[in-house]
């Protein structure tokens, strides 16, 4: 890796995502509307953080997903007002609300989350399912990696607890 050539298995790894982080814009669009019509397709991955790990403080979620506070309150307000998330006090902190998805958000995400796993495991039929496992392990190691190297992560994180 070391020098002046041009290494051939990260051009073909940046040219992979590149057509996958497409694709997966585009899913997300889609599968946000089946959420709800007036979903933003941001929001999806939203949705799938509070379904995941329960409720949470906005300011933990938008350190998760990678936004700032402005953002995050701005979407909270749409998905509150579409009825798929509810805001309550934090009990630890008066000044500090916990998010989390009312019975219709979570009816509604689980219906379009599964629809997607199905279209996941038709598209991966001829897949090994150690070779599923794989890439997803992979996938996550390379998520973690992004993580580590996001400059204000850790800070934003620290900051807000």
């Amino acid at each position: 890796m070391g020098g002046i050539g041009v290494d051939h298995a990260f051009l073909a790894l940046e040219r992979e995502l590149a057509v996958f982080l497409r694709r997966a814009r585009a899913s997300s669009g889609e599968l946000a509307r089946e959420v709800h019509p007036d979903l933003e397709s941001a929001a999806y991955g939203l949705l799938m953080r509070l379904e995941d790990a329960g409720e949470q403080r906005a300011t933990d979620l938008a350190a998760y997903i990678g936004v700032g506070k402005a953002t995050m309150s701005r979407q909270l307000r749409a998905l509150e007002g579409l009825g798929l998330v509810t805001r309550a006090p934090d009990p630890a902190d008066g000044r500090a609300f916990l998010v989390q998805l009312t019975d219709e958000g979570r009816a509604r995400f689980r219906r379009v989350r599964g629809a997607r796993r199905a279209r996941y495991a038709r598209r991966l039929a001829a897949w090994e399912r150690s070779e599923v496992a794989e890439l997803a392990r992979l996938l996550h190691r390379l998520n973690s990696s992004q993580e580590a190297d996001e400059p204000g992560q850790t800070a934003r994180v620290e900051r807000d607890q």
